[in-house]
């Protein structure tokens, strides 16, 4: 291993593989992860809201049964490896995209893993709000769903933000993993031609490549969580 990653043909390989798929993969990857990220709030953001506002107490008070039937299926799919979830998810990938593998196959499980993790988020975030400002708008008539989108939500938005950046980078590290069942992006070329042809510099920079995307996206959300907390800009 050590011999090929020091030897000058590994490196020039490995550049010639940067070139012809480097870029491909980079945009595959940012594809997959952006997409997935928008399903997954879609999907868990109101699971979210309703895990919150339905309980006891809430400004929308629903059946115990029917938030139970939520947790259990939330922590049931979060219970699940991603890996086996995958495998798991080929079915309904064939069903709505037509193909098991390939890089927008691959969003089906990666939504499908990250929905209730966003919901959990969600969930957290607007248990943060204070609990005396939602009651000053009930008192002044707001009805729930005004209470959901003009109170609860917005006053939520900076740690909403920091839970979807933790969100969007653990996707990040799903998506380069589908790479091991046909999934496109970096994590495909790290595993064909870093692993599979003992190319190990090629896997290198495909970490390296993922590691930054990483930093990228959490400094964003950092920058624009901090931007919108109204508690900072008070001080």
């Amino acid at each position: 291993m050590l011999e090929s990653f020091f030897s000058a043909e590994g490196w020039q390989t490995a550049w010639e593989i940067v070139k012809s798929e480097f870029l491909f993969g980079l945009w595959e990857t940012f594809y997959v992860t952006v997409v997935s990220t928008l399903f997954s709030l879609v999907i868990g953001l109101p699971l979210g809201v309703l895990l919150v506002a339905g309980d006891k107490g809430g400004v929308l008070r629903m059946p115990s049964w029917v938030l139970h039937t939520l947790n259990v299926i939330i922590n049931l799919l979060r219970s699940v490896p991603f890996l086996l979830l995958m495998i798991m998810a080929f079915p309904l990938a064939r069903l709505i995209v037509g193909t098991a593998v390939g890089t927008t196959a691959s969003i089906v499980p990666l939504v499908i893993a990250a929905f209730p993790f966003v919901a959990r988020l969600v969930e957290t975030s607007l248990r943060e709000v204070n609990p005396n400002i939602v009651e000053a708008a009930q008192s002044m008539g707001a009805s729930p769903f005004e209470i959901i989108t003009k109170v609860m939500i917005p006053e939520s938005v900076p740690s909403l933000i920091s839970n979807v950046t933790i969100a969007i980078t653990t996707i990040l590290g799903y998506s380069a993993m589908s790479g091991i069942i046909g999934g496109g992006g970096l994590g495909k070329i790290a595993i064909n031609y870093g692993y599979y042809r003992y190319k190990y510099v090629v896997m290198l920079l495909a970490v390296i490549i993922l590691v930054i995307m990483v930093q990228v996206f959490q400094s964003i959300g950092t920058h624009l969580s901090i931007k919108l907390d109204k508690r900072l800009k008070n001080k």
